[in-house]
């Protein structure tokens, strides 16, 4: 009963193109005649090879489908980039994009260091590339957070690696919109196994982190995983 329950919840097609164009629009207000303009070109290149083929029939029903596809195409692909742009600056908004993460991969919802007065925060990730520590904020005031975060994975195991990466647009840090891609991309160190082990060690430590005040929710901005994965 519960798993049928689930299964109701769980929003339609059109549901989610509709959340996937409103959120885009507020990132781009043109959206609707972009979307148009793709579905007019889909049509167009099906009337116009028919009419050169003479084959109508064929390349008409098959404009038809360019003319909803190509639409598609480009919704999914502004969808996550209007995604990403509207969660930047937005405390907490790296464990939207680690939440996205397939495989081994290990992640939590709360930080494990925090700094509360300047929001700056280090979120733990845990695959086979060993233990990544993504910190969120200026590299000058989170490099030390993330040094302390570093410290208590050392602490659990010395020969586990460790990876730390810095979110942002300053030097020597990955901007929002490429981390996923950089923290999939990293070379495997561990097996399944060990990633399993690791995270009970590390949650049987306890989290160091100071308090996070209430509100905090890097997902108030009303933009959904499931559009991050351009579903």
């Amino acid at each position: 009963m519960a798993k049928q329950k689930q299964q109701q919840k769980r929003p339609g097609f059109f549901a989610t193109l509709r959340d996937a164009y409103k959120i885009s629009r507020r990132t781009y207000p043109a959206l609707g005649w972009w979307l148009a303009g793709v579905g007019v070109l889909g049509l167009a290149i099906g009337v116009v090879v028919g009419a050169i083929t003479k084959a109508w029939v064929a390349w008409i029903i098959l404009g038809v489908l360019l003319a909803l596809t190509f639409p598609m195409l480009l919704l999914t692909r502004l969808v996550r980039n209007a995604s990403y742009a509207q969660l930047k600056g937005v405390p907490g908004a790296t464990t939207a994009v680690l939440g996205n993460l397939r495989g081994a991969w290990i992640t939590q919802d709360e930080p494990v260091r925090v700094n509360a007065r300047h929001q700056d925060m280090v979120f733990r990730a845990i695959g086979k590339p060993g233990v990544v520590l993504v910190a969120e904020g200026p590299k000058s005031r989170t490099a030390k957070l993330a040094r302390d975060a570093e410290r208590d994975v050392h602490h659990v195991s010395r020969e586990v690696p460790v990876t730390i990466l810095f979110v942002g647009d300053g030097e020597g840090q990955v901007p929002l919109s490429k981390l996923e891609r950089t923290v999939k991309r990293l070379p495997s160190k561990i097996s399944r196994a060990e990633v399993s082990a690791l995270d009970m060690r590390l949650r049987a430590l306890g989290n160091n982190a100071l308090s996070i005040p209430k509100g905090i929710d890097p997902l108030n901005t009303k933009v959904s995983r499931r559009a991050l994965r351009g579903n």
